[in-house]
Order: structure tokens, then sequence, then C-alpha cells
């Protein structure tokens, strides 16, 4: 199992983006508002001040989805349908999609109870 990790930096994608994870046939996600690390610096850190110029135009918060998957054929169908949507993950400032193992898990809907 895989936990998938997308930081989607345009919120605006997110109902298509929780489509293509639907379609891809991942059925949970936990949803959180982030923001980015620069955002914050410059703008709740007075020695960063400066860094406002460089922040210019970039969105302000993030929606972070978090979703436990079967394997890896599940993560490359959903990168596979949600890069498009947002305009290439390779290109910046759009997200980052990443997984890390996941060793033990409690509390998941057994496959065959889904809905």
């Amino acid at each position: 199992m895989k936990l998938l990790v997308f930081v989607l930096n345009n919120e605006e994608f997110l109902e298509e983006v929780l489509e293509a994870y639907v379609e891809a046939g991942v059925t949970g996600a936990t949803i959180l508002d982030s923001e980015g690390m620069g955002r914050f610096l410059a703008y709740e850190v007075p020695l960063f001040a400066a860094f406002k110029e460089f922040m210019k135009g970039n969105k302000p918060y993030n929606k972070t989805i978090l979703s436990v998957v079967k394997d890896m054929q599940t993560v490359d169908r959903v990168r596979k349908l949600v890069d498009p949507l947002i305009g290439g993950l390779d290109n910046g400032g759009t997200g980052i999609m990443f997984t890390v193992p996941v060793d033990w898990v409690s509390g998941l809907v057994p496959e065959e109870e889904e809905v």
C-alpha cells in the first residue's frame, strides 16, 4: 500500500482532480487546506518581507490530498489522469505528487464493502 500525497497549487482544479481520482479507482481521500513555505515566510515573518515581490502572481493557498491506495498501478492511473488537468506536474507551480510506503493501516473500508 502507498500513501499518495498530492499538493495541488491551483484549488480551482480540485473538483476535476477528485473526479480523476474516482475514475482511477480511488474511493477515499482526505483534503487539507495548506499553505506553501514561501507564502508563509513572505507574509508572516518580517525578516522575509522582500520575498513578497517574488510571490506576486502565485496562489496563496493549496489543497493537499491524502489517499491510501493499493499499489503503484493505481498511482500511475491517478497521475496520468491528473497531469493534463492541471497543466503538467513537470511544469513549475502546478503541484507536487509523491508516495510514501504504508506498512500498516486500520480503519479502511474493505474493497468488497465499497460503494
